[in-house]
C-alpha cells in the first residue's frame, strides 16, 4: 500500500496527539501556549489533508478511514487532559459531564454510520450544517481552554468553559438529527433494512 501526501498529514496529526500531551504536563513557562499551537497545527493538517484530497484527487481508503480515526482521537485526548486538570467543584462536574457527552456522541455517531454503510444507507447520516458548527466550536473552545489552563489572571477559560457547553449542546441537538434520520432504519421499516434482512437469509 502506498500512502499519499493527505494520509502522511493525518499520521503526522495523530503523531502530534504524544507530543501535546507531553508538553502539557512539563513544567517550563509558556507550556500551555505550546501545548494549545499543538492543537492548532493538529486542526489545520486537518484541513489540508481533506482539501489535498479533493484537490489533488488523492483519495484512498486507508486515508478515508483514518481521518475520522484521527479527529475523533484529538478531540477525546485533548478533552481527557482537560478534566483531569480541572478536578473539583461544580466546574470540574459541568468539565467532565460535557466531555463524557463529546465523548459518548462521538461513538454512538461513528457505530451509527457504520450500521447505516452496512445496509447501504450511510447517506442518510452524511456530515450536516450543524455538525460542522459543532465541531468549530469544540476547537475555538478547546484552544481557548487549552491556552488558559494553568492561567490565574486572564480568565478566558470560563469563556472557554462556556463555549465547550455550548459546543456540547450542539453536540446533543446533531446526534439527535442523525438519530432521526436514521430511525426508519433503526425500526426496520427502510427497503434499505428490508433487503439486507433479505439478504441475510438467503445467504444463510
Amino acid at each position: 500500500m502506498r500512502i499519499n501526501l493527505p494520509t502522511w498529514l493525518t499520521l503526522f496529526r495523530v503523531l502530534l496527539l504524544p507530543v501535546m500531551v507531553i508538553v502539557f504536563y512539563l513544567p517550563f513557562r509558556g507550556a500551555n501556549l505550546t501545548a494549545a499551537v499543538v492543537f492548532v497545527l493538529a486542526g489545520v493538517t486537518d484541513w489540508l489533508d481533506g482539501y489535498l484530497a479533493r484537490r489533488l484527487n488523492l483519495t484512498s481508503a486507508f486515508g478515508a478511514f483514518l481521518d475520522p480515526v484521527a479527529d475523533k482521537l484529538m478531540i477525546a485526548v485533548t478533552l481527557f487532559l482537560l478534566v483531569e486538570s480541572h478536578r473539583g467543584g461544580w466546574p470540574g462536574i459541568l468539565m467532565a459531564v460535557t466531555a463524557s457527552i463529546i465523548v459518548g456522541r462521538e461513538i454512538s455517531v461513528s457505530a451509527l454510520r457504520e450500521w447505516m454503510a452496512q445496509i447501504g444507507a450511510r447517506s442518510k447520516v452524511k456530515v450536516a450544517f450543524l455538525g460542522k458548527l459543532k465541531t468549530a466550536m469544540q476547537m475555538v473552545a478547546l484552544v481557548v481552554l487549552l491556552l488558559q489552563h494553568d492561567a490565574e489572571t486572564l480568565r478566558l477559560y470560563h469563556i472557554g468553559e462556556a463555549l465547550l457547553v455550548v459546543a456540547g449542546i450542539l453536540t446533543i441537538w446533531s446526534g439527535l438529527d442523525y438519530l432521526r434520520a436514521a430511525w426508519p432504519s433503526l425500526r426496520g421499516d427502510s427497503d434499505e433494512v428490508k433487503e439486507s434482512e433479505k439478504n441475510s437469509v438467503q445467504s444463510g
